[in-house]
């Protein structure tokens, strides 16, 4: 039985019964995993109970689980059963904005009310006015915007940034978390009030370790869905294979068992799957789960007759430690290992003075000197940089621990987002592009450019799927979707120019790069799709895509290192070490292990094929800026400010760092 997309089907192998459900209202854009919802185990079918009872009321729900549980999904199917359906349902991530953003993001802004206020918009709340908004990662709302959101809540408005006049809205509200709630308000990093708020109506979305009769469901769909995309007729799995999922706890849940049945197929030559790539859990291991919580009680028990000192600040800050060491010093990773929001992290991280100036220095005491904190050098990337390839191996981190530097690493979705915590002192070192850099200097963002990379102007491009888009011109009044103040930005920017167009002239849709947005493209949900490597290799591999036009003739296409300027004044052999590090990547291509390249793939979540293409397509030739590229970037700046984009010229010479 086939799936009617517009519609809730209700299809578990051919029959129409409990089981998988697409869910209506879900845009081009979201995952497979965000498609379809599964009520097939008893504990799913008394979820899907509770669903049904709050979904008809306007009241506040709150819905708890595990990442990769699906509940934005749950979020969905409550707004599809809803007397709102109609109207819109809108996703926000609360962890995905700055603090100084997140109220502008919300509730709307006026024009003037910053820097860089060109006009006024409408904040998620406005938008969502008569239907459903969805808050994830509540927990991670900073304080001060729990205040403002209990207000919306009571009152049931909303006031603009820069303006003082209330406006009304009409919206439901759905809150998300993966962490407990209860233990945040005790710790004080949420606000008790604003959680009885939330907590009118609470959804728990079981793991789906405790829900094992919705593992055969899902993977018969997950195996149709990506069969069909890579040409398999009815995959099916043998029962060998399914009996290791069925045995498998599966930590990263539904989300996991989506990447695994992927890989299993991409490794499998026809249409009978009898290999499944995951551990299994031997008995000793399981044993030693279950005994976990004893075998701590005896471990605190032994310290506390021992009369051992200071346990529970020496036991919390091990803890903390080892959770951000294993996550690469990735604050919200840590914190969801940990089931704490990044807010409480952040006050034990404060606690333990490990939130703190991040260079090493002397103060003077009674004519002595003592060291005052450690020495970290806190660097960021986005997944598909330059630098995601050494955190992938490690080698970076090796290099500075041999300095005495601990690396801390963070992900940001775009260039403009590693500037701004450049600018507010939260990392020291990252890699963007040529776009970014110019906003940035005009927004008087304090950094400093430190080196580039060589031009590769044919690794940005505009890709389609649309047999009628020809020409940049078959662009006029379509959705182009481009990640803002990207490289693919200006591109896009330059190429519309010189056609006599504008970004007035397209519908833009601004949103960071995602392989989702490849089958948004084939679905029609955009036309175009601005883009660079490696994603631009994933499109070219694909049948349904093609380029319409690249870089080459219109854009140099750089990548720039930019650092914080204290750190780059303070520690120029820091900044070196990175770059020998960098150039030794590049040097080392023909000698890369398999080992290697394996570790980088994964680091990305890109096919092994498409990350070592992606690896030897990078120069990583990092060099200082001279007047030509000085000029070269002026230029890009110039271009933004007559085009009424920038809020003030660029200086870039007064950013470019002259070396120690």
């Amino acid at each position: 039985m086939a799936c009617d997309p517009s519609s809730l089907s209700v299809v578990v192998q051919g029959k129409s019964r409990a089981g998988v459900e697409t869910v209506s209202g879900v845009p081009h854009g979201a995952t497979s995993r965000a498609t379809a919802m599964v009520f097939e185990d008893p504990l799913s079918l008394k979820m899907k109970e509770d669903i049904l009872r709050v979904a008809p009321s306007d009241a506040t729900v709150l819905v708890i689980g595990e990442t990769g549980t699906g509940k934005e999904l749950v979020a969905r199917y409550i707004h599809a059963h809803s007397k709102r359906k109609n109207g819109p349902f809108l996703a926000v991530n609360c962890g995905g904005f700055s603090e100084t953003l997140i109220e502008a993001e919300l509730f709307g802004h006026e024009k003037g009310a910053f820097t860089g206020a060109l006009k006024t918009e409408m904040g998620w709340f406005e938008a969502a006015n008569g239907g459903t908004l969805l808050l994830d990662e509540i927990g991670d709302l900073p304080p001060p915007m729990q205040v403002k959101l209990l207000r919306v809540l009571q009152e049931r408005e909303i006031v603009r940034v820069g303006s003082r006049r209330p406006r009304p809205i009409d919206v439901r509200l759905i809150a998300a978390t993966n962490v407990n709630l209860d233990a945040a308000v005790q710790a004080k990093t949420f606000r008790n009030d604003l959680f009885y708020r939330l907590n009118v109506a609470t959804i728990h979305l079981p793991p789906l370790r405790a829900r094992k009769g919705d593992v055969k469901p899902l993977a018969d769909y997950f195996l149709k869905l990506y069969g069909e995309k890579l040409g398999r007729r009815d995959p099916e799995l043998t029962p060998g294979a399914l009996q290791k999922l069925m045995n498998y706890s599966w930590p990263g849940n539904i989300r996991e068992l989506e990447n695994v049945l992927h890989n299993a197929l991409l490794l499998t030559n026809g249409s009978l799957v009898q290999h499944v790539p995951i551990v299994e859990s031997s008995a000793a291991q399981i044993e030693l789960s279950l005994d976990f919580e004893e075998q701590l009680r005896q471990l605190f028990e032994g310290a506390i007759s021992r009369g051992e000192i200071n346990l529970f600040e020496f036991v919390t800050r091990s803890l903390v430690s080892t959770a951000l060491q294993r996550e690469g010093g990735n604050q919200v990773h840590a914190a969801e290992k940990l089931g704490l929001t990044r807010n409480a992290l952040r006050t034990h991280l404060a606690h333990m003075g490990m939130i703190a100036p991040r260079k090493k220095f002397r103060v003077p005491t009674n004519g002595k000197t003592r060291d005052k904190d450690i020495n970290v050098t806190r660097l960021g990337y986005q997944k598909f940089g330059t630098l995601a390839a050494l955190k992938a191996l490690g080698s970076l981190d090796a290099r500075l621990a041999s300095l005495g530097f601990h690396a801390e690493w963070r992900e940001f979705n775009s260039g403009p987002d590693i500037l701004d915590a450049i600018g507010r002192g939260e990392i020291d070192f990252g890699v963007t592009g040529e776009a970014a850099t110019v906003f940035a200097v005009a927004m008087g963002v304090s950094f400093f450019y430190v080196g580039f990379e060589p031009p590769a102007p044919s690794d940005v491009a505009i890709v389609v799927a649309d047999r009628n888009i020809r020409t940049v011109d078959d662009l006029k009044g379509k959705k182009v979707a481009f990640s803002r103040w990207s490289n693919a930005d200006y591109f896009l920017m330059t190429a519309l120019k010189r056609r006599g167009l504008s970004r007035a002239d397209i519908e833009p849709i601004y949103i960071p790069p995602s392989l989702d947005l490849l089958d948004d493209l084939k679905g029609g949900a955009i036309h175009a799709w601005g883009i660079w490597e490696p994603l631009l290799s994933v499109a070219r591999d694909n049948d349904a895509a093609r380029i319409l036009l690249d870089g080459s003739e219109h854009v140099v296409n750089r990548q720039f290192y930019v650092a914080r300027r204290l750190f780059a004044v303070g520690h120029p052999q820091i900044i070196e070490a990175i770059f020998t590090e960098i150039r030794a990547l590049g040097a080392s291509r023909a000698a890369r292990q398999p080992n290697d390249l394996r570790a980088i793939a994964r680091c990305l979540n890109l096919d092994h094929s498409v990350a070592e293409r992606h690896l030897n397509r990078l120069e990583f030739r990092p060099q200082p800026l001279d007047d030509e590229i000085i000029e070269e970037q002026q230029a890009i700046a110039d271009a933004y400010l007559s085009s009424g984009q920038l809020p003030a010229r660029a200086a870039i010479a007064d950013a470019v760092w002259r070396g120690s």
